[in-house]
């Protein structure tokens, strides 16, 4: 008899895979809110450095707590057309309202008197800009 003929269904048992199931679901459950906690801080961080901006701007500062209208705010503030941010929801679009954004920083960096390398922070290492 060959032994390749044999069924063992004890190699298939459904417990097993229930229980995979279950710690695979835990740990994308896991990751998930790991994910909206980090997303959180990093919201709640960049509202408070993006407000002092706005205060030192004249602007009312609860509007960087604003989704879109703190980054159409930020464009005005940087002599752009604050309906640009509308482009960052159309697909490979989307590039032009981050050039956009950038140049915005650039001329909100010039208004508060600071030099021409602080646009290469806000484009490579956006957070250090707002906090600086």
């Amino acid at each position: 008899m060959d032994s390749y003929s044999t069924y063992d269904s004890s190699l298939y048992s459904t417990d097993s895979m229930g229980a995979d199931a279950g710690i695979t679901a835990a740990a994308i459950i896991g990751a998930l809110v790991i994910y909206l906690v980090v997303f959180a801080v990093a919201y709640v961080i960049t509202a408070i450095f993006l407000g002092k901006i706005f205060k030192k701007a004249g602007t009312p500062s609860w509007i960087a707590w604003v989704p879109i209208y703190n980054s159409w705010k930020m464009l005005e503030l940087g002599g752009q057309h604050g309906w640009w941010v509308l482009l960052s929801f159309v697909p490979f679009v989307n590039l032009a309202s981050l050039v956009f954004m950038i140049i915005a920083m650039y001329h909100i960096g010039k208004k508060l008197g600071k030099e021409d390398w602080f646009v290469l922070l806000a484009i490579f290492l956006g957070p250090v800009w707002l906090i600086w």
